[in-house]
């Protein structure tokens, strides 16, 4: 096993759970379920904005948003599970 796949490997999928993380905060947030005006929820809920606007910010201008449903976490976590799906095609 290539120990740098690995790492790209790991790097991927713990980003994953970032994307996933900052999906469910969002509606966790829209739903009033959090409060941002906590201060440990609004500085992990601005980390976890910060991981993920530089990625979902291209997307949104592709994807659209269908019924005030943001679609782009989505397909990021699609996007990244071909990248592993590759990775894994190729190195392995």
């Amino acid at each position: 096993m290539n120990p740098f796949a690995s790492i790209i490997d790991l790097v991927i999928r713990l980003y994953m759970w970032v994307v996933i993380g900052s999906a469910i905060m969002s509606w966790l947030v829209a739903f009033g379920v959090l409060n941002t005006r906590n201060r440990f929820v609004y500085q992990v809920g601005d980390v976890l904005y910060r991981l993920t606007e530089p990625a979902l910010r291209p997307i949104r201008k592709v994807v659209p948003t269908i019924g005030g449903l943001d679609l782009s976490p989505v397909v990021l976590l699609l996007l990244l599970i071909l990248i592993r799906n590759l990775l894994f095609w190729y190195v392995f």
